[in-house]
Order: C-alpha cells, then structure tokens, then sequence
C-alpha cells in the first residue's frame, strides 16, 4: 500500500513536470507570437481553450469588414491563422458575418464568438448577424449547435438549404 501510494505520488510529479515544461513553451512562443503578430495585425487579447492551450487573438480591420483570428501557441506564428472570423459592419446597429473559418473541435469558434461580441459591446453594435447558405448544409446541425450555444436565434429552411442567424444584445 505504501510503495503504491509513492508510485503515484512520483508519476504526479512527473506529471506536473511535464505541464509546466509544455506550459513553459507556450508561454514562451506566446511572447515571441505576439511580437510578430503586432507587425502587421492588432493584437486583441490572449485566451484559453478548453484544453487550457494559450492563443492569441488579433484582428486586421478595413473600414467596415475585419477579420477576428486565432493562433493557438502550440507553433510559432509563420503569418497563417489557427480559425478566423470574416465580418462586416453593416450598419451602426449590425454586424454581419461573412464566414468562419479554422480547425474545428478545438473552441477556435467559441473563443472568437465571444471576442466578437466583445468588439460588439464595446462598440454598442446591437445585433450579430449571418447566413447559412447552401454549402453550409453539410454540418448544418454542428452549426446550428454552436450558434445555439452562443445565443442566437437561428431559423433554417432546409426545403431552399438556406437560413440565418441573429445575436440580439439586450
């Protein structure tokens, strides 16, 4: 019983060990990310997915289209995004998304929904809106999950493999 309860205590360490060294690297390649990204993006804000996994989040924004990326910390930033955002504003109470783009699976999408209504809010922007559109209908039903989760109101006609979605910030 013993030597069991030492067994586990030294796999424990060897377990923190080897998250503090992963974590060490990302930290690391965060700062040396954030320096390249700064050259040529604004830097939004640095997150955690849900696998405790560091990126940053920045945008490039045109006068009334941007687009919200993520890097995830694992790589070195080499001028190519993890997951993107393509928006537009629209009008002074609405903006309209273009497309998502990215790795899926990873909470790329839900770490930049939520900086995106951030950008909203801070904006006083009222409504988030979207399409779903003809090749969206392949994983429609992942997508009508993920805008659920994060509070629009979705409406699919599958008859015409069209829809849309609308974020309203009361």
């Amino acid at each position: 019983m013993i030597q069991s309860a030492f067994l586990e205590t030294e796999k424990n360490k060897e377990e923190l060990k080897e998250e503090l060294d992963t974590l060490e690297i990302q930290m690391f390649r965060m700062q040396n990310n954030i320096k390249e990204i700064a050259k040529k993006s604004e830097v939004i804000s640095i997150d955690q997915t849900k696998e405790n996994d560091w990126v940053v989040i920045f945008a490039d924004k045109d006068s009334d289209t941007f687009q919200l990326m993520l890097h995830n910390c694992e790589s070195p930033y080499r001028g190519k995004w993890h997951s993107a955002i393509q928006a537009e504003v629209k009008d002074e109470s609405t903006i309209h998304i273009a497309d998502i783009k990215g790795e899926q699976n990873r909470g790329y999408g839900s770490i930049l929904m939520k900086h995106l209504k951030e950008h909203a809010r801070e904006k006083n922007i009222q409504y988030i809106t979207g399409d779903l559109v003809e090749r969206d209908f392949g994983h429609v039903n992942r997508l009508k999950h993920f805008y659920k989760k994060h509070n629009f109101e979705v409406t699919i006609n599958h008859q015409e493999q069209s829809g849309e979605i609308i974020w309203n910030d009361d």
